[in-house]
């Protein structure tokens, strides 16, 4: 069984500080690059056989528009789901405790491991070459409708997006919202009391979900990020994937 590539974890990290991230990064630029290789019992080779037991319910039920306090969740348009990628039950063969999350970057998958054998199967979108990163780390906290900094650089790179920032009790910033690029959760993951600057946050771009586009965060549909948010507890272990071919079976 092959280890998860520090140096890939290392330069990753290294080169989305020195271009700063996108949509996901809070507000400082500099990234842990201490983030462990993911350990050797964890299924680094590719992501564990899976057999498809089953949706979590039907595409209404699970992707219809969704009042969440002062803020309503859009309906995601079939047509912007791919079927591969809606919340899926599967049979789950990998060696991790239940409640640990494990993210196949290759396939753009997020597993969340459950009691008897399965887990429930999410689609992502992830980091795209130059931002992409894997190892392990914890859920340290969780936010609702999160407020999102941009770091100084990406302001620099993008100044129309200044206009869309006022100040907010951490800085210069965007409002939690249904415009807001972390989308309506986020998980915020750190590795030894560090953080590490990357996140599992909703998007409000549903197509995006199966392909390599963002600044190395890991996004998913808002109704799956809720979903997320409401059993991943704090202090969950998540696993990031190397690059090896995943193995994995519908």
């Amino acid at each position: 069984m092959s280890h998860v590539n520090r140096r890939t974890l290392i330069a990753g990290a290294s080169s989305a500080a020195a271009f700063g991230l996108a949509g996901c990064v809070g507000g400082q630029q500099q990234i842990a690059a201490a983030v462990p290789a993911a350990p050797s019992s964890a299924s680094t080779s590719g992501s564990p056989a899976t057999t498809v037991i089953g949706a979590a319910g039907d595409y209404g039920q699970m992707y219809g528009s969704i009042q969440d306090g002062k803020f309503l969740v859009a309906a995601v348009p079939p047509s912007d789901l791919n079927p591969a990628f809606r919340r899926t039950r599967v049979a789950y063969a990998g060696p991790e405790k239940p409640g640990t999350i494990v993210v196949d970057p290759q396939a753009h998958y997020l597993y969340h491991v459950q009691e008897g054998g399965q887990a429930m199967r999410y689609g992502v979108g992830v980091g795209r070459e130059g931002f992409a990163w894997s190892g392990a780390a914890e859920i340290h906290n969780k936010q609702e409708w999160p407020d999102w900094y941009p770091p100084k650089e990406m302001l620099e790179r993008r100044p129309d997006l200044v206009k869309q920032m006022s100040q907010l009790q951490s800085g210069l910033g965007m409002p939690g919202g249904p415009d807001n690029p972390l989308g309506a959760r986020a998980h915020y993951l750190w590795h030894e009391g560090a953080d590490t600057y990357f996140r599992i946050h909703g998007t409000n771009e549903p197509a995006t979900i199966g392909s390599s586009v963002s600044s190395g965060c890991i996004r998913m549909v808002n109704q799956d990020v809720m979903d997320l948010y409401q059993t991943a507890a704090v202090g969950s272990k998540v696993i990031v994937l190397g690059n090896a071919q995943p193995t994995h079976s519908s």
